[in-house]
């Protein structure tokens, strides 16, 4: 079979690859991007909140937000309550965000091809879809997930996961913040409740290890806020996915002559204490864009570039997650779980989290 050559192939069109193709795009370079979903942003797999500061990478937010956020209340067990004021971001319409991002790159000349699979990567770098292609990009840029093909062919795997499930229902209660429920039961995770206009995102994660007691526990959650009479009794919407929370993985490397990315979750850049990871998709994208644009140019250097970029701005803050996911994981074990003290210690509501 021939391949077909391109410039920068694209794997995925969320926020990641949606930014990198576009700023690629626009610096004049054929980019093709492939998304095994028949539309950006669905299904919507995450809880929808984003920080106030990627404004500063997504000045139209306000256009898909569906509410502001300004505090975080954090439950412990059930019982102690702490409020952090100042805890600003937007719950979003994660959907209309994907596609808004996702138009950007097709109006900048992205060839976008939805309900795409990758279904085998080549030692050389030749891309091979579903839909009969075989794509030889000079650039590949992996922005396919935690459990990333591209990650994977170049030996760079997310290897340390957590599994969420989240309903979504009507809000009887009008809220500004979001809700975090720190619980011994959610090992390696915690549950959620964040307000979205008129409804609300109830959701639960937990080690991957852990994903068959994940339905029980989403249900005991949903019937305590349901009785409380926060949330409605009828759920209308339930997704759910992987999430990567081991730290960012090596986000280069070469197949034959084809240099590779990776970016958002794809490279690990998810928090491994909150899981957020919207931000730093974008913003690991456009670097990644860049990048791209820059090896394509010439400039000698640019991949390792890339790569160190991203530890100068994530690392930091991935190892301190890291450090306290740990200890909150080491109190399990022989029977053992960790206490209200140290739970709430391992969450970024804490003092001692920061110190």
């Amino acid at each position: 079979m021939n391949a077909e050559a391109a410039d920068i192939v694209v794997v995925g069109l969320g926020p990641a690859g949606s930014r990198a193709a576009a700023i690629a795009a626009k610096a004049g370079y054929r980019v093709v991007a492939v998304d095994r979903r028949l539309e950006a942003g669905r299904p919507v797999q995450c809880a929808e909140f984003v920080p106030a500061m990627i404004e500063r990478d997504v000045p139209n937010i306000t256009a898909v937000a569906e509410q502001k956020i300004t505090r975080m209340l954090t439950f412990t067990e059930a019982t102690d309550c702490e409020e952090t004021r100042d805890f600003c971001g937007w719950m979003i319409d994660r959907a209309a965000f994907d596609r808004m991002l996702a138009d950007e790159a097709a109006n900048a000349g992205t060839a976008c091809r939805y309900g795409t699979s990758v279904v085998a990567i080549d030692i050389d770098g030749t891309v091979h879809t579903s839909d009969g292609l075989a794509l030889k990009p000079r650039v590949l840029i992996g922005c396919d997930g935690p459990r990333s093909r591209v990650g994977a062919a170049i030996g760079q795997i997310n290897r340390a996961l957590v599994d969420t499930r989240q309903l979504t229902t009507p809000l009887i209660v009008p809220h500004d913040a979001t809700d975090i429920f720190l619980s011994a039961d959610y090992r390696g995770g915690y549950g959620w409740l964040f307000p979205k206009g008129a409804v609300a995102n109830i959701g639960v994660g937990v080690l991957i290890e852990d994903r068959r007691r994940l339905k029980p526990m989403l249900a005991a959650l949903f019937a305590s806020l349901s009785a409380s009479r926060r949330i409605g009794t009828r759920p209308f919407a339930l997704t759910g996915g992987a999430i990567p929370v081991g730290g960012r993985v090596g986000s280069t490397g070469r197949l034959g002559a084809t240099q590779v990315l990776l970016a958002g979750d794809a490279a690990g850049l998810t928090n491994p204490v909150t899981g957020a990871g919207i931000a730093s998709a974008v913003q690991s994208g456009a670097l990644a864009g860049h990048a791209a644009a820059d090896m394509l140019s010439g400039r000698s250097g640019a991949l390792d570039d890339y790569d160190e970029e991203l530890g100068d701005i994530f690392d930091a803050a991935l190892s301190r997650a890291l450090l306290r996911r740990r200890q909150v994981l080491a109190h399990y074990g022989d029977g053992r779980r960790p206490d209200a003290t140290a739970l709430a210690e391992g969450w970024i509501s804490s003092p001692n989290y920061w110190a």
